[in-house]
């Protein structure tokens, strides 16, 4: 006798479907992967410190420190708003060598507001320069307090800096100022080109002798991992006689210079 194939049913069609995603469903499911975990929300507050060695002490293109070797550290604190403030300190010669006082170390003081708006960068705030020691008699007070502005576009930066206090053991010589314009230019993925102009104006019976135009050419090299080395030549126009501590180097020359600088954030 001749056998008849049967033709499946729909019925039996969709049993059978049924089946084979009951089976097929467990089986998918165990090896889907899984879903990547969501990144870490930006802490608001952000821990920095930094300690350098530099081989000398140079500040609006005087040397601080006789052209001998300083050692600088600080630490910064800033939180996601554009809030910020900080402390650093470095060892220093001047004020023994200008009979100001016998102190050794100068701490600064900051606090300010940052913020970033596309390519432009402005930055507004306070920074007291404070130094050990007495003041020698007949000397004027050495602490001094600056506020500032700065503004950044891509590689430039202009900063103002205006002094409400007497400036840096200077007689009557509040409201003096500071401008200075750097261009911080990338020419390898670990090492830039620093070209800095700054002008210092002071003010009071101190004003031709004490104001100057500064300068600075420099390269940065960026080892990663916070470590960086910074080595250039500075120098200024300033008046030899009123810069030049009796029996030490006149301390605006045209000299070269190295720091090297580690950061890290906690």
């Amino acid at each position: 006798m001749a056998h008849t194939r049967l033709r499946p049913t729909f019925l039996s069609l969709a049993v059978s479907g049924l089946f084979a995603s009951v089976l097929v469903a467990p089986v998918a499911a165990q090896t889907a992967p899984a879903a990547a975990p969501a990144p870490a929300p930006a802490p608001d507050f952000t821990v920095s410190g930094n300690i350098g060695i530099a081989s000398s002490y140079i500040y609006r293109g005087l040397s601080q420190t006789d052209y001998k070797p300083a050692v600088q550290g600080g630490f910064d604190f800033s939180h996601s708003s554009g809030l910020y403030a900080g402390v650093w300190a470095t060892n220093v010669k001047w004020l023994k060598d200008f009979g100001i006082s016998s102190g050794k170390v100068e701490t600064d003081l900051y606090f300010g507001f940052k913020n970033t708006v596309g390519d432009f960068t402005y930055d507004v705030g306070f920074l007291r320069y404070e130094y050990s020691g007495s003041t020698a008699s007949g000397a004027t007070n050495p602490d001094t307090n600056e506020i500032y502005v700065a503004g950044s576009y891509k590689v430039f930066t202009l900063k103002y800096s205006h002094a409400i206090s007497n400036i840096f053991g200077t007689p009557r010589s509040k409201n003096s100022y500071y401008v200075d314009l750097t261009g911080t230019f990338p020419v390898m993925d670990n090492v830039s080109v620093i070209a800095h102009l700054g002008y210092q104006g002071i003010k009071g019976p101190a004003k031709d002798g004490g104001s100057y135009t500064d300068g600075k050419l420099a390269a940065l090299y960026d080892f990663g991992n916070g470590l960086t080395a910074e080595g250039g030549i500075t120098g200024t126009d300033a008046d030899k006689d009123f810069y030049k501590p009796l029996g030490k180097k006149f301390t605006g020359k045209t000299t070269p210079y190295l720091l090297v600088k580690y950061s890290k954030t906690f």
